[in-house]
């Protein structure tokens, strides 16, 4: 993974944490619901990072 994947995935969730925030304040549920939304998508494309990189260790280690 590279560090820019996961600069954008923390920016991404940082952006949600704030949206929700921000929904709950407003009382808004749309706001609070694009924030989990986003939290949601950096978790996921951070665990798709997880797999991807354990998955290149593991065939670094059959390489040696």
């Amino acid at each position: 993974m590279s560090f820019t994947d996961k600069a954008k995935n923390a920016v991404q969730k940082a952006k949600g944490k704030v949206k929700k925030a921000a929904g709950k304040v407003t009382d808004n549920e749309r706001l609070k619901a694009e924030g989990k939304a986003d939290q949601s998508g950096a978790n996921i494309k951070q665990a798709g990072e997880n797999v991807k990189q354990a998955g290149e260790n593991v065939k670094d280690a059959f390489k040696d």
